[in-house]
């Protein structure tokens, strides 16, 4: 670990107790940008089968989000036999670097994100998380991290997406968001460094697959594409949602996770003055190229 993540429900330092294996996948993103959809292809292709043996979230699990104690944590990775697929929203300059292991993140346009991190965080049931950090925390025999003190939301959804703009905190606000992605972007050249754009996906879901199998080395008889294809697809994903969607008992409303899966649904929510907002901002921050890849329309 070369920086510490260590905020809310997260913290990083849990990497360093993780011994890596040749193979390993991890899926390093953003919040809203698409984790479950890439953890679910991944889970896909190294099983083969569109029925998966376990939750997705118990076959590939978040070590970082302190809902489990460590050594739980540990056990559950040191079990699996088969190839892991290991999920975090810690960027990359916190993780362990490993040649044998395949990062693995997924763009979206950030003001996409900004709206489905709306959705998300209104749904979130705080009182569960905070009983199951209060639980690990006691397990672990350490202090809980530092919960970043956040204003009450706005009704105004215009109001909440600029103050998702301007949130200078980790994991919750566009600074973050563009942080994670660039710790990402600057080792794209690596072989074993991986970069998947949600737009991708929803375009040529079948040939993002093929693609994806090809980089991770994963062979897969041609007569099981169309089951696995059809198994990644959003509609199919919103039908097993119990057995998709991670950490369910802490949500409201389980249904309101996989909220909508597309892309420019900003375009009817935010208004022009938006917009500016945001531009003037993200062009600031944000490397050109990095930004022009993300948001590919350069709107």
């Amino acid at each position: 670990m070369t920086k510490r993540y260590r905020s809310g429900f997260i913290d990083n330092a849990r990497w360093d107790d993780i011994p890596l294996r040749d193979g390993d996948i991890i899926v390093t993103t953003p919040l809203k940008s698409g984790t479950t959809w890439t953890q679910m292809i991944c889970a896909l292709l190294v099983f083969q089968t569109p029925e998966l043996p376990r939750p997705l979230s118990e076959i590939s699990i978040w070590p970082d989000f302190l809902v489990r104690p460590s050594r739980q944590v540990r056990a559950i990775l040191a079990a699996q036999q088969h190839r892991r697929i290991i999920k975090t929203h810690t960027p990359m300059d916190g993780l362990p670097y490993d040649e044998r292991v395949t990062y693995l993140s997924i763009g979206r346009d950030p003001r996409d994100a900004g709206i489905s991190a709306d959705n998300n965080a209104s749904n979130m049931n705080l009182g569960v998380l905070t009983e199951a950090l209060k639980a690990t925390m006691a397990a672990d025999g350490v202090e809980p991290p530092p919960f970043p003190e956040l204003p009450p939301p706005s009704e105004s959804i215009h109001d909440r997406f600029r103050a998702w703009v301007d949130n200078p905190e980790y994991m919750f606000g566009l600074a973050s968001y563009l942080n994670h992605f660039d710790t990402v972007w600057q080792l794209r050249e690596r072989p074993n460094v991986l970069l998947i754009h949600y737009q991708d996906l929803q375009d040529d879901l079948a040939g993002s697959m093929r693609e994806l199998a090809a980089r991770l080395h994963i062979e897969v008889p041609e007569e099981k594409w169309p089951d696995l294809v059809g198994a990644a697809t959003f509609a199919s994903m919103k039908q097993h949602e119990d057995e998709v969607i991670p950490n369910r008992d802490t949500w409201i409303d389980k249904s309101r996770f996989l909220h909508r899966g597309t892309s420019g649904q900003w375009r009817s929510v935010l208004n022009d003055e938006d917009v500016a907002y945001y531009r003037e901002r993200v062009t600031a921050h944000a490397d050109p190229d990095m930004l022009g890849w993300l948001q590919p329309d350069r709107n």
